[in-house]
């Protein structure tokens, strides 16, 4: 029996490997060729300290020196003492290229492309492979390479998986840019398009509290690919609440799917806001922190925010200035190209 362990770096290069039942997670790493930072391999230099995010491990000695007992509460692991029980992920702060890794490179062709509103397009992409070899974590981004150039650009998995042999990406149409202008006037079902990932330190984390959700428009598509994770997973029972700001109303998409999680988890909500609402709207109007129930941050909480700088500025300010519960924050912000 093996589990399949998410090794996360620093720069957000995420490799997938296979531990055997009782090896470590060093030796499996080198193994696969991915070399983590490694000095004594005896529990005691912390050379190959990590976290554990996720998932079932046991650890073999480990020098006080090397980690505190409230470290290893905290989820702190040495790589070289560490044996897994069931899969999990795994982050260390160090850049990929020092252990030898590189992002993979993948191929596929568009299989749906659907404009959901004013300012976004789904797009799905056949694998070549039908997904044998991609795998990510809910709420990683692939590089995408725009057909016909030799731009890339970056986008947040709306999936959880690929086992189903295709990739899901909610695309913000801008006025021109390369990605808008080639979805807009030159995509086509069957267009080839090549990606590199998986990529991004942003990530669903095991679920052990209330998590708190926040969207800036297309930055919804990281946490669809999050919520159809639980839904798949079947045993959430932490409440979660989902906060989708926009600029304008023709901006809003997806809500149908938002709808359906409703119906499938147990303790999930959402709340919409539109900053420069048209005369036609009837919903609320301000920014996204307008919607936060301080009510619900009263207990300890987990925040995952993603969408642009400002969005994800606001909400860390507004945090620490409200009077909430302790919280780990967790964010990627959308960098204009």
């Amino acid at each position: 029996m093996s589990h399949t362990a998410a090794i996360v770096f620093r720069d957000g290069n995420t490799r997938f490997i296979e531990v055997k039942e009782n090896e470590l997670l060093m030796d499996a790493s080198l193994r696969q060729g991915v070399n983590l930072p490694v000095d004594c391999r005896e529990g005691v230099c912390a050379t190959c300290r990590g976290q554990c995010e996720s998932g079932e491990i046991e650890l073999d000695y480990v020098d006080e020196e090397a980690l505190t007992e409230k470290e290893i509460e905290a989820g702190h692991i040495l790589a070289c003492q560490t044996r897994l029980k069931s899969s999990g992920s795994f982050y260390f702060d160090v850049d990929s290229t020092l252990c030898s890794v590189s992002s993979e490179r993948f191929k596929g062709s568009v299989r749906v492309f659907n404009q959901v509103s004013d300012a976004a397009a789904l797009i799905e992409i056949q694998l070549e492979d039908e997904g044998g070899r991609l795998r990510y974590l809910p709420g990683q981004y692939a590089r995408l390479q725009i057909p016909g150039t030799d731009q890339w650009r970056a986008y947040s998995f709306a999936n959880y998986s690929a086992a189903e042999g295709y990739v899901r990406f909610l695309i913000r149409l801008l006025p021109s840019g390369v990605m808008s202008d080639y979805l807009r006037y030159r995509c086509r079902v069957g267009d080839e398009i090549t990606f590199e990932a998986p990529m991004g330190a942003f990530y669903l984390r095991e679920v052990e509290r209330p998590l708190l959700m926040v969207a800036g428009g297309t930055g919804l598509s990281a946490f669809l690919g999050m919520l159809e994770d639980l839904v798949a997973r079947g045993n959430c029972t932490q409440a979660i609440r989902l906060c989708y700001g926009v600029t304008q109303d023709m901006d809003l998409s997806e809500l149908d799917r938002l709808d359906s999680f409703k119906e499938q988890l147990a303790d999930f909500d959402y709340d919409v806001i539109v900053m420069k609402p048209s005369e036609h709207w009837q919903g609320k109007q301000g920014v996204v922190c307008d919607l936060f129930d301080k009510e619900y941050l009263q207990q300890p909480f987990d925040a995952y925010l993603c969408g642009p700088p400002p969005m994800i500025d606001a909400t860390q300010t507004w945090l620490e200035v409200n009077q909430v519960a302790d919280y780990k924050l967790y964010f990627e912000k959308f960098v204009s190209s």
